[in-house]
């Protein structure tokens, strides 16, 4: 029987997708399963690491059924995940020792706090920002405080990673391995060497057992082996994190292009080549996803923490929509010159600012004000903290971007893209393939099992078309939204500065 399908895992904060392409990378069937978010304290967010793992096999068999495409027809596997988000399991049994800390938690600001003084160097190692937002410190806490972990963790007797080493443990039956994209989001990873540091691993107090190794994004990460819905031997040649995988998804492999994907949070990435570009404004450095025996590439990149996630928040916390493609519609019913605004910090501040503490905040309310007003408020606090990111990655690039490419759920909404084109200045180019996450995942496994003869050949799969958004509203407009926008955004950082 041909191998002529690849299979993608799109385990992300909210669900886990599982997409069948063919090897012209054309959809054929998909499961999706949401995976449940806990918020046991304020600022704490976690997920059953045991209900990731079998909403993986659960959505395999839904994508296989109904692609109508037998598991001996799968060529390889890509993962493509959340990053940030840490797990630490037993060796033998496979069994988390806690929750998984998801990379929206803030618990571990305190550690953050202790290690500050070591800011300039750990910055120039991993291009990253001291945070609770990446791993090392989720790793750090969890051997802290769970009772016998520390001496475990040093016995040899536990394993840590990120979701994709948590999937290619499943999956190959206890391979120990993460690619260079999710390494790079650890602050434990020097980018120089694409390897783990001696040195961040002592500041973080982090056995270098624990630690998966590291591979290029698409190669070998091992075969399938004992589950009960695929069958054994079926290669996983391509992983990377969400973001990086969505670059290549769009397409976006070369310096000076920019994509930002609007999932649970929205993430920029500005390709930047070869070249490492050390931001003095407040975005991270990090790795772009390559295969094997490919020279190192790099991107900026900038990270809002709340977009869909706001949505979400209407939905489920509010409950003032039943589903998450209302909002749209009571935002169009607000009023177009509100000047209600919206900081949605619900987990703190990220690029470019950085301030954990922060929580979110509205502005501008009267006895006039309607719920329709916040949802449009809240969805152009998303837009305008995309056009903080923009601002810096030109900064530190000294250069202008183009246009702007996007992906994710809130890219389906024209009036978000809009709004979105008006405050940047320029277009927003919405492609044809709104999920670019899965869709590099699957690019970069065709690459690692070899089914096209270079990255040119599968690049050139990619669809091309979709639909720009041109800016409608002039530069005075754009000046004085950004300076209300500035004026709240600095607002809520003096109120929350020192702590929460």
């Amino acid at each position: 029987m041909a191998r002529d399908h690849l299979l993608v895992i799109d385990q992300g904060t909210t669900s886990t997708r599982v997409i069948i392409y063919d090897l012209k990378l054309k959809t054929k069937g998909i499961g999706q399963e949401e995976v449940p978010l806990s918020y046991p304290r304020p600022g704490w967010v976690e997920h059953d690491p045991a209900a990731i793992v079998a909403s993986v096999g659960s959505q395999v068999t839904t994508a296989l059924l109904n692609a109508r495409v037998r598991a001996e027809q799968i060529a390889a596997i890509g993962i493509t995940n959340q990053r940030e988000t840490t797990v630490v399991w037993d060796r033998q049994t496979g069994e988390s020792i806690a929750p998984a800390i998801v990379w929206q938690d803030r618990r571990t600001a305190d550690i953050c706090d202790r290690l500050r003084d070591q800011q300039t160097w750990i910055s120039e190692a991993t291009g990253l920002v001291i945070d609770p937002y990446f791993s090392a410190t989720k790793i750090a806490w969890l051997l802290e405080n769970v009772n016998g972990a520390r001496a475990r963790a040093e016995a040899g007797k536990l394993a840590a990673g990120t979701v994709d080493t948590l999937l290619i443990h499943h999956l190959t039956g206890g391979e120990h391995l993460t690619d260079v994209t999710n390494a790079s989001r650890t602050l434990l990873m020097d980018l120089a060497t694409d390897q783990w540091s001696d040195d961040l691993l002592k500041a973080f107090a982090i056995p270098r057992s624990l630690l998966p190794e590291i591979r290029p994004s698409a190669g070998d990460f091992g075969k399938t082996r004992g589950l009960d819905y695929l069958p054994d031997g079926i290669p996983v040649t391509g992983v990377a994190g969400d973001q990086q995988a969505s670059l290549i998804g769009q397409g976006c492999v070369q310096a000076g292009q920019a994509k930002c994907t609007f999932g649970t949070g929205a993430f920029l990435l500005a390709h930047t080549g070869g070249r490492v570009v050390p931001s003095t404004h407040g975005l991270l450095a990090t790795r772009a996803a390559t295969a094997a025996g490919e020279p190192a590439q790099f991107a900026l990149e900038g990270s809002v923490f709340i977009a869909g996630a706001a949505v979400q928040w209407f939905r489920d916390g509010l409950k003032v929509i039943r589903s998450a493609s209302e909002i749209g519609d009571l935002a169009l019913a607000g009023d177009p010159d509100t000047e209600v605004v919206f900081v949605p910090a619900f987990t703190g501040l990220g690029s470019p600012h950085w301030q954990p503490a922060a929580r979110g905040t509205v502005f501008g309310l009267t006895r006039d004000t309607t719920l329709a007003d916040i949802a449009r408020a809240a969805l152009e606090g998303v837009a305008y903290q995309v056009a903080n990111l923009i601002e810096a990655v030109e900064e530190d690039l000294s250069t202008q971007l183009p246009e702007l490419k996007v992906d994710g759920g809130m890219s389906r909404s024209d009036p978000f893209l809009g709004f979105q084109a008006d405050v940047l200045g320029r277009p927003v180019v919405r492609g044809p393939e709104t999920e670019a996450t899965a869709l590099g995942a699957a690019l970069l496994a065709g690459l690692g099992a070899g089914v096209w003869p270079d990255r040119a050949a599968a690049l050139s799969l990619l669809a091309s078309g979709g639909k720009t958004f041109e800016p409608t509203r002039d530069a005075a407009w754009r000046s004085r939204a950004l300076a209300r926008w500035r004026r709240a955004v600095e607002t809520t950082r003096g109120h929350y500065r020192g702590g929460a």
